[in-house]
Parts: structure tokens; C-alpha cells; sequence
């Protein structure tokens, strides 16, 4: 089992930044990647950004050049830092892990909210 906590979401203005942070425990040995999803109300839950034990990384189109994951070297904290925000990111922003038996594991969400 692998435990996800999400933190860093909020308001901000268009064209700010936002760092979310998701710190993990419990088997964290059999992750084999950690990602970032996004939910906007209305919409499909999407995948913002990916990072594997390598840590090559993988981004929608619609973050790229803007967001950018990361992880510490413990692979237990995974960062997601946003830059030129805009309103049609806000969503709720979930943590997300898979391990080694392709088993998936989320956080509970965090809010961003992008607006004037």
C-alpha cells in the first residue's frame, strides 16, 4: 500500500505560480512512477504530468513550458511547480502512484483555482 498527501493548492492570480508538493509512505519501493492528474467540474479527469524512477518526465501539451514535475531523491516527495497560470487550470490536482504490480494509488486532491 502506498499512502499519497497533497498539499500547496489555492487561489491565485492569472499569470502567477503554485507549487503543489505529495509527499508519499508506506511501500514506496514498489513505485514505479509518480504522476499528477487534473479534474476540472464537468470534465474527465486528465494527466497533467508523469515522472518515472529515471526520472525522464512527460507533460500534456497544454502544460508544457509552464509545469514541471520533479521529485526528491528518496522518490518519496514529488513536486508539481506551475508557471503562467491560467483560469482554465484550475481543477482539483491529484497525486497519483503506480507500483510495481501496475496497482494505482491517489491522494485525496487539492484545489487550485486560477482567477481575477
Amino acid at each position: 500500500q502506498v499512502q499519497l498527501v497533497e498539499s500547496g493548492g489555492g487561489l491565485v492570480q492569472p499569470g502567477g505560480s503554485l507549487r503543489l508538493s505529495c509527499a508519499a509512505s508506506g511501500s514506496i519501493f514498489r513505485i514505479t512512477y509518480m504522476a499528477w492528474y487534473r479534474q476540472a467540474p464537468g470534465k474527465e479527469r486528465e494527466l497533467v504530468a508523469r515522472i518515472n524512477n529515471s526520472g525522464s518526465t512527460n507533460y500534456v501539451d497544454s502544460v508544457k513550458g509552464r509545469f514541471t514535475i520533479s521529485r526528491d531523491n528518496t522518490k518519496s516527495l514529488v513536486y508539481l511547480q506551475m508557471n503562467s497560470l491560467r483560469p482554465e487550470d484550475t481543477a482539483v490536482y491529484y497525486c497519483n502512484s503506480r507500483d510495481n504490480i501496475a496497482l494505482d494509488y491517489w491522494g485525496q486532491g487539492t484545489q487550485v483555482t486560477v482567477s481575477s
